[in-house]
């Protein structure tokens, strides 16, 4: 079942920049391959919801697909990508540090239609592992987090769970990034700079 608030997001894009209702908006760059990637989402039966900006979708209780624009392409980002057999080669990952999230870029429509078996297929995947609750391990790494970011995450929860929702690379991306300036003015504004981005999912990179 489609959600209004998708619906929106793809007429006028996730609102996070001046650029939302507008033609420049990156949603309106990609428009058929977003269209096409949420049909065959939506096919294999998944719960369509709006999280940190962009469409999420859900099963058996957890974030497992979320479809995206870019400047360049649009995605499609399976969030335990890592644990998916893919013999087709299609999943790469968001970043060099990235753990269990893997990503399909796309430029045309017609490579959504092309590989849309294999998907299906990846998509099947992901269902059997919630399910089944299986989890990717991830490497262990102590996390120091700035005394300015925990107060960020205090005061805007939405913030936090966009922080959490991030690749494992991409958090320690923007964490060396916070903690390297020695005054505590320098780090909040660093935190306040990086927020929108971090909100609409993208690395430091992106």
């Amino acid at each position: 079942m489609t959600n209004l608030l998708v619906d929106n997001y793809l007429l006028t894009g996730c609102g996070r920049c001046p650029l939302g209702n507008t033609p420049a908006c990156k949603v309106h760059r990609w428009p058929h391959e977003l269209l096409a990637l949420r049909q065959l989402v939506l096919e294999c039966g998944l719960t369509e919801e709006l999280k940190w900006g962009s469409p999420c979708y859900t099963y058996a209780g957890r974030n497992e697909l979320m479809i995206a624009a870019f400047n360049q392409h649009a995605t499609l980002s399976f969030f335990h990508g890592v644990l998916l057999n893919d013999p087709m080669g299609l999943l790469q990952k968001p970043g060099e540090n990235s753990q269990a999230g893997r990503v399909i870029r796309f430029t045309s429509v017609e490579q959504v239609y092309q590989h849309s078996a294999a998907i299906k297929d990846l998509i099947a995947q992901v269902k059997e592992h919630a399910r089944l609750g299986t989890k990717p391990v991830f490497e262990k790494q102590p996390t120091v987090l700035p005394e300015e970011l925990i107060e960020a995450f205090e005061q805007d929860p939405a913030f936090h769970a966009a922080f959490e929702a991030l690749t494992p690379g991409r958090q320690r991306g923007y964490l060396l990034h916070f903690s390297q300036p020695k005054q505590s003015k320098t780090r909040s504004a660093r935190i306040e700079k990086c927020m929108p981005r971090i909100l609409e999912g993208k690395g430091m990179q992106d």
